[in-house]
């Protein structure tokens, strides 16, 4: 199994990234501020005005340490790496199952019904949590809903419909989202999934939170010689990489959702954390975005059982562990890819 390294994320701006033997120096105005082994780590993300030496990309690329770019509210801007790499057979057994309407629905459904089953399961969880809060009959109906959903995908369905249920099945669970807001109500509230840009302060944890766990999926499936960019339930579109979203289907309501939820119903995270540009757009400032980062590392420390390899992994290493479960069947290895669902 495959070791959790360390993910170095860099927010303060106008911070210089260079390579000092096998470290990784950070500068600022001048001045040496920190200083970190390139060995441990397993990815660098730079947020807002960060830049970084070509010695020190060239040695990123050559240890296979994934150096993202990301705009402040957390929007992929660039990623650095070598060589493509991975049997290149499995990638074109990818690119022929991605043209088999069947063979993707297939994997498309698995993914559709660990995506409904653990939405569900944060629902479930909340109600229990919260039993006597406002909105807990709405939520428990909803987790209904999505029990029938899920019965719905007891046989095999065409792409087209899974998406469309999967459309509907994200709209109602989406709807009950902010009565699992407990606390600090008159500052973090839901109406609607709003993306580019965040128009209130949970969209734009739920989006900072989501760009995350969207790096942690491409450097996985990256690593296991899968093309982020060539999925089966999301459509291929130039950029956007759309097996690292099919992926992240499965893991949002864990990994992302129940951690902004948390930080929330915790107040881990503030009102005055979060500003209203001219644009209607909501930002975090630095310090809580340092809060999330903070918690979603912790987060990946965390050991669960994995359901399916009947062991104990890192939360951390789920997008390695289903990455290179989606390699094994693409290989023939198995039978079915089996999704994530947590318990």
């Amino acid at each position: 199994m495959k070791h959790l390294l360390n993910t170095l994320y860099v927010m303060s701006q106008e911070t210089y990234l260079a390579l000092d033997g096998e470290t990784v120096l950070l500068r600022r105005e001048g001045q040496s501020v920190h200083q970190v082994p390139l060995h441990t780590l397993d990815g660098i993300i730079a947020f807002g005005q960060v830049s970084a030496s070509p010695a020190l990309m060239a040695a990123c690329a050559e240890r296979n340490v994934t150096l993202s770019f990301m705009s402040l509210n957390g929007r992929f801007q660039a990623r650095v790496q070598g060589p493509v790499s991975g049997n290149v057979l499995l990638r074109r057994a990818q690119y022929r199952l991605a043209d088999d309407l069947l063979g993707a629905a297939a994997i498309a459904q698995s993914i559709v019904m660990a995506k409904l089953a653990n939405g569900r399961a944060v629902l479930l969880r909340a109600s229990r949590d919260h039993p006597h809060s406002p909105g807990a009959a709405e939520v428990k109906a909803v987790a209904a809903f999505l029990g029938g959903c899920l019965e719905g995908l007891a046989e095999p369905l065409p792409l087209d419909e899974l998406r469309g249920l999967e459309g509907e099945a994200g709209k109602a669970y989406f709807s009950v989202f902010d009565h699992l807001i407990v606390a600090q109500k008159e500052s973090f509230f839901f109406e609607k999934r709003s993306r580019r840009p965040p128009l209130d302060n949970v969209n734009a944890l739920l989006s900072f939170a989501y760009s995350l766990l969207a790096h942690d999926v491409c450097s996985a499936l990256e690593g296991v010689g899968l093309d982020p960019q060539v999925g089966f339930l999301h459509r291929d579109r130039p950029g956007r990489p759309s097996l690292a979203l099919d992926l992240m289907e499965e893991l949002r309501p864990v990994l992302a959702d129940r951690l902004v939820l948390s930080l929330i119903n915790r107040q881990q995270v503030r009102p005055k954390g979060f500003s209203v540009l001219e644009s209607g757009a909501v930002r975090m400032d630095d310090d809580t975005r340092r809060t999330l980062i903070t918690a979603y590392q912790e987060r990946k420390r965390e050991t669960l059982q994995h359901p399916f390899l009947q062991e104990q992994v890192p939360v951390g290493l789920l997008p390695h562990c289903q990455a290179l479960l989606l390699a094994r069947f693409l290989r023939g290895d198995l039978d079915a890819y089996p999704p994530f669902f947590w318990r």
